[in-house]
């Protein structure tokens, strides 16, 4: 039974110390670095057509209500 305490016991203390093990920085450049800067830039794309829509939409309602202070 000492035996297998010891070889449980090592293989526990060696299992944490290898999830203790410093992290490695995640490389500078990847795969989806394309396809994350073509996301980026159609969120950008899509709030600028928001803002239009926007803008767009309360000079519709303004003129409807026959407001002519904007």
């Amino acid at each position: 039974m000492g035996m297998l305490q010891n070889v449980t016991m090592s293989l526990s203390v060696l299992f944490i110390v290898s999830c203790a093990a410093p992290e490695v920085p995640p490389p500078k450049k990847t795969v989806f670095d394309p396809l994350l800067q073509a996301e980026e830039r159609a969120r950008g794309v899509q709030k600028t057509v928001d803002e239009h829509a926007e803008a767009t939409r309360k000079t519709v309602d303004t003129a409807e209500r026959g407001d002519t202070t904007p």
